[in-house]
């Protein structure tokens, strides 16, 4: 059966192009969100990376309370923060600020996995890299924290305590969704780079969900690549960036996100090309009319309750002209 009124929602990853600063890209964020938010997007997420170059959203908290702070509406958050990383009190604090800035507008999706090389995470760590394996224990110690009934501990959390702050389980294989169906909350899943599970963790996390305080019913929000443009030439054309970029991760050769090019053709082996198509399997790339039905076919098979997308493109413009196409064919979709 169809499932209508799908909402939809964006991953910011920040990524700085050839010949483009960290300043301007930042900037670009807050322009993309604003462009978002009068196209009907839900929420506009950003992610923790680190010790990249060409990744500008390191310090996600901070990039939040900006992209909140120049917007009215959507929801913004992380997607996500990677809670081993932190001090559960510390990302308490940073997001009860977050949520007594920016009221009902704050989600905060959590990751076990650092975002980063394992030399780093132990930069981050402080040399304990046994945190990830406590990653469920730091989720009840951080709900513990945003609980008025931490009130009479003797560590509290200001602000923090007692804030409404949404928690969500972000993941890329079935651990994760074996453990927001414990936890009850919902569910983001990284299909946009990890797709080999994606079908696998739904199943799992819907049949073994239990209700919580925060969600009575399971509710699963997979991301997918999504560029879209007025022909099919045109938005190939803007992937090959995106599939440059994808290269760049399989070699260990990354770079500033390249200009598109004509034909990515002689640029990647066979083998290359072939695993750079299984890692972007969950990707929609041409007009709206090629996509409407793959998109709704997509939606109907994993039963989403929200669809986030990320547009990794080279051109800003023609990234926020792909987001409104697809505010769009969402429209159509849930018609």
């Amino acid at each position: 059966m169809k499932k209508q009124n799908i909402p939809y929602s964006f991953l910011d990853l920040a990524i700085i192009g050839e010949e483009k600063t960290t300043a301007e890209t930042l900037k670009n964020v807050l322009y993309t969100a604003q462009c978002a938010e009068k196209e009907g997007y839900t929420r506009y997420w950003m992610a923790e990376h680190h010790n990249m170059p060409h990744i500008a959203s390191s310090a996600t908290s901070v990039l939040i309370g900006y992209v909140a702070g120049g917007t009215q509406t959507i929801k913004v958050g992380s997607g996500g923060i990677m809670l081993p990383n932190h001090p559960p009190l510390v990302i308490a604090e940073q997001f009860g600020t977050l949520e007594a800035l920016y009221p009902n507008r704050i989600d905060l999706g959590l990751g076990r996995a650092p975002g980063t090389d394992q030399l780093t995470a132990m930069a981050l760590r402080r040399n304990d890299l046994t945190t990830a394996n406590y990653f469920p224990q730091q989720i009840e110690e951080l709900k513990a924290f945003f609980s008025l009934e931490n009130k009479n501990a003797k560590v509290r959390a200001f602000p923090g305590e007692g804030q409404n702050v949404p928690m969500w389980i972000l993941g890329s294989s079935t651990d994760s969704a074996y453990l927001a169906a414990e936890l009850g909350l919902p569910y983001a899943f990284a299909s946009h780079f990890a797709p080999e599970q994606l079908q696998m963790a739904g199943r799992i996390y819907k049949n073994n969900f239990k209700p919580s305080v925060q969600l009575e019913k399971s509710y699963f929000m997979p991301c997918i690549n999504v560029i879209m443009a007025d022909t099919q030439y045109d938005a190939e054309y803007l992937a090959t960036s995106f599939y440059r970029m994808f290269l760049g991760i399989i070699r260990n050769d990354r770079k500033p996100m390249q200009k598109p090019i004509h034909s990515i053709n002689g640029l990647w082996s066979v083998q290359e090309e072939a695993m750079v198509y299984q890692k972007t399997a969950c990707s929609f790339i041409g007009t709206e009319e090629e996509l409407l039905h793959e998109v709704q076919r997509f939606s109907d098979i994993l039963e989403v309750d929200e669809l986030m997308i990320t547009t990794p493109v080279y051109d800003y413009e023609e990234r926020v002209k792909s987001m409104a196409k697809f505010a769009r064919l969402m429209q159509k979709v849930n018609n």
